[in-house]
């Protein structure tokens, strides 16, 4: 357990490294209007040259998840662009084999990525998997037969406004501030996260030596470390948005263009639905509700990178009354290889918040 920690804390550290890094150079060469491209802002950058440069830290996060190594797997650490190492020469075949693959046989549509083979090894397994259970790990089938028992997605979103309290009880909270603790592994840092009506909303995690902030100003998200804030990217601020909307459980039935429900797997012992949202152009959003309660169990969504989707998975739970509405006091929120949990211990509602709460701080 304390070598995943070990492994777990380095690839923390190795992004904010990185993070670190990207902003002190855009902060000495501020980008113009017209957006870079990867080989304008990296060095050495060969296979993914005419991607947008936010997109090239996305592009190393799906690889490291789908292969299950940190970034010295392939880079010299602290002079990424050197090549020094076999594995990044192979890695860039790899990424052109891909392309080829999904453009000569799938109409250029992503079908096939890094993980459809290494499923988070580093060496890929070529032989089928003997499971106890008779069919290999994963393998689902749903009929259209059962589908047709399955309640519509409006029920769903229906049921869970209700189970919250309702639209006119989500309406009357114009504010939240929420106070607590984060935990990551053994360590524990208190949080607060303030919350205003419609959608802006900033956390702040209290460490030893600094503050870290995440914040949504109602149309953009941002990030900061001490001294230097990231703007958040289109993706990144649609996965935001999410979670700043105070009423998000009113607005649902309008959020997507498509929905499907399927049966979904057991969350805690309960079962779910899962409603998955399309929205065109954009990558899908998958909600688990529980069949009983109504209540949002997890929620699923993607950020789209030039090699594959990288996922952040938010299960909620501890479900408490707060100002006449329903929230979670606790949610878990996880990507490839890590996870943090958030606990609150208290809440209060309609407290004044100035605007300027949400703003990201100026960059020294």
């Amino acid at each position: 357990m304390r070598k995943n920690l070990r492994l777990l804390m380095s690839v923390l550290f190795a992004f904010v490294a990185v993070l670190a890094a990207l902003l002190a150079a855009r902060a000495q060469n501020p980008p113009p209007s017209a957006a870079k491209t990867a080989a304008q802002e990296f060095k050495n950058i060969q296979v993914l040259k005419d991607i947008p440069a936010d997109q090239l830290i996305p592009v190393m996060q799906f690889v490291s998840a789908s292969l299950g190594v940190e970034c010295e797997f392939c880079h010299v650490e602290h002079a990424p662009e050197k090549d020094d190492k076999d594995e990044k020469k192979f890695a860039r075949h790899m990424m052109e084999m891909q392309m080829n693959i999904n453009k000569d046989n799938f109409e250029g549509k992503r079908w096939v990525t890094c993980y459809s083979c290494h499923r988070g090894a580093a060496k890929p397994v070529s032989v089928p998997v003997i499971s106890a259970e008779g069919k290999v790990p994963g393998m689902k089938s749903v009929t259209a037969a059962d589908k047709s028992t399955y309640p519509k997605p409006e029920a769903l979103f229906e049921k869970y406004l209700t189970a919250v309290g309702g639209a006119d009880a989500l309406s009357r909270v114009t504010s939240r501030v929420q106070r607590g603790f984060v935990i990551f592994g053994n360590q524990k840092s208190p949080i607060e996260v303030y919350s205003k009506a419609p959608n802006q909303r900033v956390s702040i995690v209290h460490r030893k030596d600094s503050d870290s902030f995440t914040g949504f100003d109602g149309k953009m998200g941002w990030m900061s470390l001490p001294g230097r804030v990231h703007p958040m990217n289109a993706q990144e601020s649609d996965g935001i948005r999410m979670d700043a909307d105070l009423a998000f459980a009113a607005h649902l039935s309008s959020v997507f263009s498509k929905v499907d429900v399927e049966q979904g797997e057991k969350l805690n012992g309960n079962a779910t639905w899962l409603v998955t949202g399309e929205t065109e152009g954009k990558p899908p959003v998958k909600l688990f509700f529980d069949q009983q309660s109504g209540l949002l169990a997890r929620l699923i969504r993607y950020s789209d990178s030039p090699l594959g989707l990288n996922p952040l998975q938010i299960d909620f739970a501890d479900y408490r009354d707060s100002g006449g509405t329903k929230i979670p006091f606790r949610w878990t929120q996880s990507r490839p290889g890590s996870h943090f949990t958030i606990q609150i211990d208290s809440a209060e509602q309609n407290v004044a918040i100035d605007d300027a709460k949400f703003s990201p701080p100026p960059a020294h």
